[in-house]
């Protein structure tokens, strides 16, 4: 039987219902009423009978900074994007929404982080991936913590737009101007950013074992798609891993990744260079990978790493003036 207890506190009296069953954790509730605290109690012992009731306990004690917090330290540790999720987690905990029990956060507190964001300017892809982050946490709580009672709320929020694919390419002067500018180290990865269209993390983790140099390839045991693959080096490739020194650890290049954004930017302010994100190097590479007319679009994806066609296509930037030049003259890329 269901025991009702009457509480007088600061905020008045309530009312605690309390089920005690062999076999099941103790359900409490606590309400306003007596008459909703006894109408709880008979309603959750018919669930109780019939096998149907959800323990809801972890889900009302368990804050999302808490739920966050053990995310990081369980799940964060095994994926390729660790850093970048630990940032995404502090924008979550900065958020008013962490100080709720997650089973009190809806979709209407999600939809308001949501506006607030985009009125902050930031972008539709960013809080996209935010968002993604926040629908992993419930599921890991609903199917691996014992909370079965969760309910998504990212499931009722509209995702924003996600940002446009990116167009921009080098232009002339700029990557000698970079070149210019740029120490040893740095020189070398760009020529090998723009020679391999390898992703940034991919280039910062080469060791000089990943390099073939008698195959002239560079093999990548670890990919941000999970898959290994083989990367073919170009002479200026292997000239630029030449002017490389040994490092005692092994590694090619001794940036970091968290420091290597901040670097990248004051290099582009030293050579005059706006608007290019590191990343569009992949973008330029694709590109020249493509107009070289040396492979097929099937090659260039095992040398890129898309697993698709339509992702290849979104790192291809074709040169609208080199494209009318060839209708001219009648030539193939």
């Amino acid at each position: 039987m269901a025991t009702i207890e009457k509480r007088t506190g600061k905020r008045g009296t309530t009312w605690r219902a309390r089920i005690r069953r062999t076999g099941y954790p103790d359900l409490t509730e606590t309400f306003s009423t007596k008459t909703a605290a006894l109408e709880w109690a008979r309603a959750t012992e018919s669930k109780v009978d019939k096998d149907e009731v959800v323990d809801t306990t972890e889900a009302r004690r368990t804050t999302l900074t808490e739920a966050l917090d053990r995310y990081q330290r369980e799940i964060t540790p095994a994926k390729k994007g660790a850093t970048q999720e630990r940032n995404r987690i502090a924008v979550w905990k900065r958020a008013s929404l962490a100080t709720k029990t997650l089973s009190r956060i809806r979709g209407t507190d999600v939809a308001k982080w949501r506006d607030e964001r985009l009125e902050a300017g930031v972008s539709g892809q960013t809080i996209r991936n935010d968002l993604a982050l926040l629908s992993h946490v419930f599921k890991i709580a609903r199917t691996e913590w014992g909370m079965e009672s969760l309910r998504n709320p990212v499931d009722d929020v509209r995702r924003p737009k996600g940002s446009p694919a990116r167009e921009r390419r080098l232009q002339p002067g700029e990557e000698g101007a970079l070149l210019q500018h740029a120490d040893t180290e740095w020189s070398a990865l760009i020529i090998l950013a723009i020679e391999t269209a390898m992703r940034r993390g991919e280039l910062l983790g080469l060791t000089h074992d990943d390099i073939d140099r008698k195959r002239g390839v560079a093999h990548l045991p670890k990919t941000k798609n999970g898959s290994p693959r083989d990367v073919p080096l170009s002479p200026r490739a292997l000239a630029a891993i030449k002017t490389l020194p040994r490092r005692l650890d092994g590694r090619l290049f001794s940036l970091e990744l968290n420091d290597h954004g901040n670097r990248w930017r004051a290099l582009c302010d030293k050579a005059g260079v706006e608007g290019l994100r590191f990343h569009d190097l992949r973008h330029e590479g694709t590109s020249r990978l493509v107009e070289s007319g040396l492979w097929n679009m099937a090659e260039i994806g095992k040398i890129t790493g898309h697993k698709t066609l339509a992702m290849l296509a979104r790192y291809y930037q074709p040169n609208a003036a080199a494209m009318a030049a060839r209708m001219k003259t009648g030539e193939r890329a």
